[in-house]
């Protein structure tokens, strides 16, 4: 049964599972944000970052999928797949990188998707 799940190509239950765990995170993330679990209120952000993650995975998975069963559908998912790497990207970096001090030259990011 795993290699039936693990197989994109042909199965696009892995990226339905991944895409509602990713929704789950997203849920966790808000309940979090509740006053009455303010204990916890410190893993919100990973929550939110492993939520993000996980829908951009699935999303990624049923590309696969979608490549090899339904060209133009995958042909319209392509743009939304990149918005979601550099949102993915950009969320990183405001994370991350940011608060360290490393800059990010986003000219050179602007000259490589023109």
């Amino acid at each position: 049964m795993i290699e039936e799940i693990l197989d994109i190509k042909n199965d696009r239950r892995l990226s339905v599972f991944l895409y509602r765990a990713g929704f789950g995170c997203w849920l966790l993330y808000l309940a979090l944000g509740a006053p009455a679990l303010r204990t916890y209120y410190h893993y919100r952000k990973d929550v939110g970052v492993c939520c993000i993650l996980l829908m951009v995975i699935g999303f990624s998975a049923s590309m696969v999928y979608e490549y090899f069963h339904n060209r133009p559908r995958y042909e319209q998912k392509k743009k939304w797949l990149a918005i979601s790497y550099l949102f993915l990207a950009g969320a990183d970096y405001f994370l991350e990188f940011k608060e360290k001090g490393i800059l990010l030259d986003w000219t050179l990011v602007l000259r490589w998707l023109s």
